[in-house]
């Protein structure tokens, strides 16, 4: 290792210790870290702190106005009113089918929509306390349920990715989109599986004001306003919800959608300066941005890149091809959990686990599959946008945060390698 390699390891442990310490308010320690990139020499000032201006930053902070205008809307109060209905109604049926609802939603917004995990994120937290169904049991399990689509038809990301490092690999052989989809419902089933099993071990404690023992929730009624001003306020809703799911056809346009819309709710005196400001600027946006220039600094010291050639090294000819690709997947995840670069992690380690396979005389298609989509299925660090989120605006402790986290991303992986190991046998 290299000392630029050390370097950057050693400010991504230090930063981790800082926001496990729980001793740093949320989004300091990130911060603090993009100061050691510039003093060590690691990162200039503007790459240590490039994820402030990161098109991915800016889309997720003008949501959150956005967002902020909608909860002042009725028709937040309707949705809203039927997550408090099942809250009330309290019990494990309850909980159960509002991660179905929820993984049938990412159906239509597809896996690792920002949009769409960010709704619902808000949605959650803005439930009082009920000790029937406390919001700190939903926040993490129906965060994660956004990435997992019940209903896998809206693949057409990771297909594509797939085919690319299959084709780039000088594999000809095709893929079956429709087997590709049932690889993802089976590593959806996996995530349902656990977050039903996890219920009871997730923990118990307010993520805003508390309802009495006993005392049902009532959803907070937005205070009334014109009907114009409502509807426009739903319409810049819709149109930055759209906008971000349309991101590969209207390219840069696509980021700063959210930001036009909460212009115009500032505009209409929806929202005052004070509350965009707020919500622009919130602790979850500076830990975003913050854990960006700390990912570019690692994969730039070249350290991702030295562990996927020390794995092809080691791996020899003789493994066997479903731990081949269960290593594959756990590297690359991995390294997409850290660095916060899913689609540089993939190129890293897809073609290495590709070209094992063909050298064994496998069939690739199954290592592909995994470990392109294994790259969105990483998390059990908040060092990403979702995990991030998760951790700030459930309240929770790092390690609760991990006694969900960690099984579920490993049973996640297990379930992705076994999915596609049987939809594309390595000896087929």
């Amino acid at each position: 290792m290299t000392l630029q390699m050390i370097l950057a390891l050693g400010i991504l442990i230090l930063m981790i210790v800082m926001i496990m310490s729980d001793k740093f308010a949320f989004g300091a320690p990130p911060l603090m870290a993009c100061l050691l990139l510039v003093v060590t020499g690691l990162s200039t000032v503007q790459e240590a702190f490039a994820g402030f201006i990161n098109p991915s930053v800016v889309m997720v902070a003008g949501f959150m106005v956005v967002m902020a205008g909608l909860m002042k809307t009725s028709l937040i109060n309707n949705v809203q009113s039927a997550m408090v209905a099942l809250v009330n109604k309290g019990g494990y049926k309850s909980y159960a089918l509002l991660l179905v609802v929820v993984m049938l939603g990412a159906s239509l917004a597809g896996a690792g929509s920002t949009g769409y995990y960010v709704l619902i994120l808000s949605l959650v937290s803005t439930i009082p306390y009920n000790k029937k169904m406390p919001t700190s049991k939903l926040m993490m399990p129906l965060g994660f349920a956004t990435n997992h689509p019940l209903i896998p038809f809206n693949v057409a990301l990771f297909y594509g990715v797939t085919v690319s490092v299959l084709e780039s690999a000088g594999y000809t052989g095709g893929l079956s989109m429709p087997r590709f989809a049932i690889v993802n419902f089976i590593l959806a089933l996996g995530f349902l599986a656990w977050s039903l099993v996890a219920y009871r071990l997730l923990p118990d404690h307010p993520i805003m004001q508390a309802a009495e023992d006993g005392v049902e929730v009532q959803e907070t009624k937005a205070p009334v306003m014109p009907a114009w001003k409502e509807f426009i306020t739903i319409a810049a809703f819709i149109i930055s919800v759209i906008g971000m799911m349309l991101m590969s056809v209207l390219g840069n346009a696509a980021f700063v959608i959210p930001g036009i819309a909460g212009a115009i709710l500032l505009i209409i005196d929806v929202l005052d300066f004070k509350e965009v400001r707020d919500n622009m600027g919130a602790p979850v946006i500076i830990m975003m941005a913050g854990v960006i220039g700390v990912a570019d600094a690692l994969a730039n010291s070249g350290f991702t890149v030295m562990i996927g050639d020390v794995v092809a090294k080691t791996l020899g000819n003789n493994i066997n091809p479903f731990i081949l690709i269960l290593i594959f997947a756990l590297l690359t995840s991995t390294s997409a959990t850290f660095t916060g670069s899913n689609m540089g992690s993939v190129y890293i380690f897809a073609p290495i686990a590709i070209a094992t396979s063909m050298s064994l005389g496998l069939n690739p298609v199954a290592a592909a599959a995994a470990v392109v989509v294994s790259g969105w299925n990483g998390g059990y660090m908040p060092v990403d946008g979702m995990p991030a989120m998760i951790l700030g605006m459930g309240k929770y402790k790092l390690p609760e945060f991990w006694m969900f986290s960690v099984p579920m991303y490993l049973i996640r992986i297990l379930a992705l390698c076994v999915g596609a190991m049987i939809m594309f046998p390595v000896n087929g």
